[in-house]
């Protein structure tokens, strides 16, 4: 905690800083006890290897243990509803409310069954039922309670209740994070081997392990001259020696020749001297050297940068430009990496226009113009988004006509008369992974598997801050597990000033970093984008708040280190 914050705790007459950073401390162990204990109830493994498809539409598949690029033992992926399960445990967690235990599955999460009751205890030695992944009954504020409908700066009210309000309670924010990473992970995507000048953005499959030295022969590292033994040197007739040709003849001692960067040094040479430190008698064709020449000088030797064999990047490594460039060097041609996932957005609400002013109750699209290119920014492949309206059967045919690995809903995920999201789910027996997330904004989110080894949908609140929500909390490590990318390091940083907190629910606030600490942006509602338009972050603020200089959790966003914002920051 900084000096600012221990003042600021000091003149509220509160907890002691020693007391403040000790209960932080506490509720990140819980937060974290809470995550492994959902990822060792889904028996969350090392993500299991690619595979090179098999034909040009193959997208998913299982790699059978002989495959050239997978790993000796292949995972079997969590069944999903023991993965809801374990978010249920795990939303035991310090972010849970007292609770009387466990829900049995509703009919719109159960694919096979739909309305069958549970037992109240499984038989000893038999699997545990199937339960949904929900804390138990909690009052939402209503500040929440239009995000699953709005779509732009203002939403109207909807009524309380609905035939499908059937939602009784919430999964902890950071155990949905780790259920829907885990679930990508569990089923990946073949692998392609992609020529040099498409991989970009890709993930490596399989490591990129040097095919030859490098560099494959001893080189000059600057313009000047090679020389071979003390001087001063005998100057060798003839052109010198250039980059790409040149004599491979040994280089006598007591001679010097002229050479050029990157040109293949002669045998027996002993060290370059550069241009600027040497001295030609033209008469008496000898060369003197302006300083101590130390052997082996200014000399790339073979194999300084790696021996063939050598791995120079292992698999899951992000396919950037040093990369291609490193790989190109290396020898390559293509590289074994995995596609990236197919994503379809729908964007559902009659309220919404694409163009104008709002008007006579009507507001603009928020959602469609920011989605497609934040999923680009975090390496997915997005369709145009799609506009359905509040029709239940246009939503059924897109869903059950999709091909895409990832479905985006926007709005309809509430309980409202024309929120069809859980009934249609429920229709095609959709099973519900996650349905509500104790995080503000963006409570009403949904996670679901659409049928057995099919897509998943993240269902996102209407609100544009609440839906944005939904897109780090969901659908982020959900697409990160499908690709095989890295976690973002988790690191935390002080807050300039006090923020307040939910009492129940962790709180995303955009803030922007200002030297050492981050600053809460004003416009947090859910449904304003003016404050994440300005931040290059979001804090995870902890039920209860956090005082001035208390240090919490930051995800970065995708173009954080993009000054001024290009295009190709999405790319």
């Amino acid at each position: 905690m900084t000096a600012h914050g221990r003042e600021a705790a000091s003149a509220d007459g509160g907890r002691s800083a020693e007391e403040e950073r000790a209960a932080e401390e506490e509720r990140a162990a819980e937060e974290e006890r809470a995550v492994d204990q959902a990822l060792a109830l889904v028996g969350h493994q090392p993500r299991a290897g690619h595979r090179p498809p098999e034909g040009p539409g193959a997208t998913r598949s299982k790699p059978p243990p002989s495959s050239p690029v997978s790993p000796p033992s292949p995972v079997s992926p969590p069944s999903p509803s023991s993965a809801a399960a374990a978010a249920a445990s795990a939303s035991a967690g310090p972010e849970s409310r007292p609770d009387s235990g466990l829900t049995p599955s509703s009919p719109a999460r159960s694919a096979q069954t739909p309305g069958a009751a549970m037992p109240s205890a499984p038989a000893p030695g038999s699997p545990a039922p199937v339960v949904s992944p929900l804390a138990a009954p909690a009052p939402a504020p209503a500040v929440d309670s239009a995000s699953s409908r709005s779509h732009g700066a203002s939403s109207a009210d909807r009524p309380a209740s609905s035939p499908h309000a059937h939602r009784t309670g919430s999964t902890a924010w950071h155990a949905a994070r780790a259920l829907a990473e885990s679930l990508g992970r569990a089923a990946p995507l073949a692998a392609h081997r992609l020529p040099l000048d498409r991989a970009l953005g890709h993930v490596l499959a399989e490591a990129v392990v040097a095919l030859t030295d490098l560099p494959s022969f001893d080189t000059s590292a600057m313009d000047g001259w090679a020389v071979a033994g003390p001087g001063p040197w005998t100057v060798k007739e003839g052109e010198g020696l250039l980059a790409g040709r040149g004599s491979t003849e040994p280089l006598p001692d007591g001679q010097a020749l002229r050479i050029a960067t990157g040109a293949r040094l002669p045998a027996d040479a002993t060290a370059v001297i550069r241009s600027e430190h040497a001295h030609c008698d033209e008469a008496k064709r000898l060369l003197y050297a302006g300083r101590e020449v130390v052997q082996g000088q200014d000399i790339r030797p073979r194999g300084q940068e790696c021996r063939s064999g050598d791995e120079l990047l292992p698999a899951g490594t992000v396919v950037t430009p040093p990369v291609l460039g490193l790989a190109a060097a290396a020898g390559y041609d293509a590289l074994v990496a995995v596609p990236r996932p197919r994503v379809d957005v729908l964007v559902l609400g009659d309220e919404l226009l694409t163009a104008g002013l709002p008007h006579d109750g009507l507001i603009r699209d928020a959602l469609g113009p920011m989605l497609a290119p934040w999923l680009r920014a975090l390496g997915a492949e997005v369709a145009e988004p799609r506009r359905l309206g509040d029709e239940a059967g246009a939503l059924r045919q897109a869903l059950v006509s999709s091909d895409a690995d990832l479905i985006l809903t926007t709005g309809g995920t509430a309980a409202g008369p024309v929120d069809h999201v859980h009934p249609v789910l429920a229709e095609i027996g959709a099973e519900l992974l996650v349905d509500g997330v104790a995080v503000r904004p963006g409570h009403p989110m949904l996670l679901a598997r659409l049928a057995e080894g099919g897509p998943c949908l993240v269902g996102l609140p209407g609100n544009p801050l609440a839906a944005v929500s939904g897109l780090l909390t969901l659908a982020e490590p959900l697409l990160r597990g499908i690709a095989g990318r890295p976690a973002q390091d988790r690191y935390r940083a002080p807050v300039r000033q006090e923020v307040h907190g939910h009492p129940h629910d962790t709180r995303l606030i955009p803030v922007v970093h200002r030297e050492d600490s981050v600053v809460p942006l004003h416009y947090n509602g859910p449904a304003m984008l003016r404050g994440i338009a300005a931040a290059d972050g979001l804090a995870v603020v902890p039920p209860g708040g956090v005082r001035s200089g208390t240090e919490v959790e930051i995800l970065d966003l995708p173009w954080a280190s993009a000054s001024p914002w290009t295009e190709g920051c999405f790319t």
